[in-house]
């Protein structure tokens, strides 16, 4: 397959967007560019971990990615005796993320919804991640964060989500990549990386994620966060 640059040191083929090699290493800023408050996002789960992480809690990121998020929360808390799980299904994610994180975190490199926590968790955390799960697995996936769960535990989850109708979506569509050329992305660049996505990026609607994780037993959830096309949810169990 013939790769087409999406941005500066970064390939990628038609239908084929993957998170390892080069773009494993230049993720950090490239997901910057690409994600509008990104960081802020960062800040806002670091905060409400206040209210779920104790001394004895288990916290868990699925798809920690370069471990940027999960090496905050470590800082953020860093008072309290808490267990840190990292869960990334690519190799080249956790060699990144083994570089920043200290041994407080625990790195397992498989797929979430083939491994079993031994303790359950008190925080969640799913940043970007459940949308490049196939649609087919998506409710196992929320199923078993439930499942995972303490009673009165929270899961935070970011996603890009689709508008609730077709004129909704196009003007979406049209901020968002306003926000990518300001970002200096060139339109080639643009059209490549939307190109190579198809079929690996399913974002749900904001009723579909909700929706979703009511049927996997959630009673209490909440927008926490939204810009355009692009949401943090908390539910607790």
């Amino acid at each position: 397959m013939v790769k087409k640059k999406v941005d500066q040191g970064i390939k990628a083929s038609n239908a084929n967007w993957k998170f390892s090699g080069t773009v494993a290493k230049k993720f950090d800023k490239h997901i910057t560019k690409s994600v509008p408050f990104y960081l802020e996002g960062h800040d806002l789960v670091c905060k409400i971990s206040d209210f779920f992480l104790a001394d004895k809690s288990v916290c868990c990121e699925i798809g920690c990615s370069t471990g940027t998020l999960i090496s905050k929360l470590v800082k953020h808390n860093g008072e309290k005796k808490i267990d840190y799980i990292g869960i990334e299904i690519e190799k080249d994610m956790i060699k990144e993320s083994s570089k920043k994180l200290s041994k407080k975190v625990k790195l397992i490199q498989n797929d979430f919804l083939k491994i079993r926590i031994k303790n359950k968790c008190d925080l969640i955390i799913s940043y970007y991640t459940a949308q490049f799960i196939q649609p087919k697995n998506r409710q196992d996936f929320f199923n078993k964060v439930f499942k995972t769960l303490n009673w009165g535990g929270g899961f935070i989850f970011f996603e890009k989500v689709r508008a609730p109708d077709a004129r909704f979506q196009d003007m979406m569509t049209s901020v968002y990549e306003d926000f990518k050329l300001d970002n200096k992305f060139s339109p080639q660049e643009i059209i490549s990386k939307k190109r190579s996505l198809k079929g690996v990026l399913e974002p749900f609607s904001t009723k579909g994620n909700l929706d979703m994780i009511k049927r996997a037993g959630f009673k209490d959830a909440m927008t926490i966060f939204k810009f355009t096309s692009f949401e943090g949810f908390l539910a607790i169990k």
